[in-house]
């Protein structure tokens, strides 16, 4: 991973959409099944929207049925960081990008058995994709 990335809240809203900078910068949700890469079966890597981090990996992709892309691990460690999220009433684990802290989504329990038993359940928005055969 590159050198962590610090950006004024000014800088980061003029480089990301609306939409984006709410779930990135505001830990927003997008609307379940409403993503570009929910249903997305291409192999790839997933990168951070805002910084270009290496994320997840296709091959770690799962449907999960939540309505937002699921996977049960992370690309390498160190790629995201976890926190605890205590807001809306509930405890649950945040994943933000390693490298510039935006907001991605959140990590629970429910993933395949047969792996790592995770699932990072990540907003379409906080992701760009990098086809296999583009490299």
């Amino acid at each position: 991973m590159a050198d962590k990335i610090a950006k004024s809240e000014a800088e980061w809203r003029e480089q990301l959409t609306p939409d984006q900078y709410a779930v990135l910068r505001q830990a927003g949700t997008e609307r379940p099944f409403s993503g570009e890469y929910v249903h997305n079966k291409v192999d790839g890597t997933y990168r951070c929207a805002a910084c270009g981090n290496e994320l997840f990996s296709s091959e770690t992709k799962f449907e999960s049925g939540s309505g937002w892309p699921s996977f049960w691990d992370m690309m390498e460690e160190g790629s995201v960081e976890l926190r605890q999220d205590n807001s809306h009433g509930m405890v649950r684990t945040e994943v933000v990008c390693a490298r510039c802290g935006s907001h991605l989504g959140h990590l629970f329990d429910d993933g395949p058995r047969e792996t790592t038993g995770l699932r990072y359940c990540i907003n379409s928005l906080a992701l760009d994709f990098d086809p296999a055969d583009s490299k």
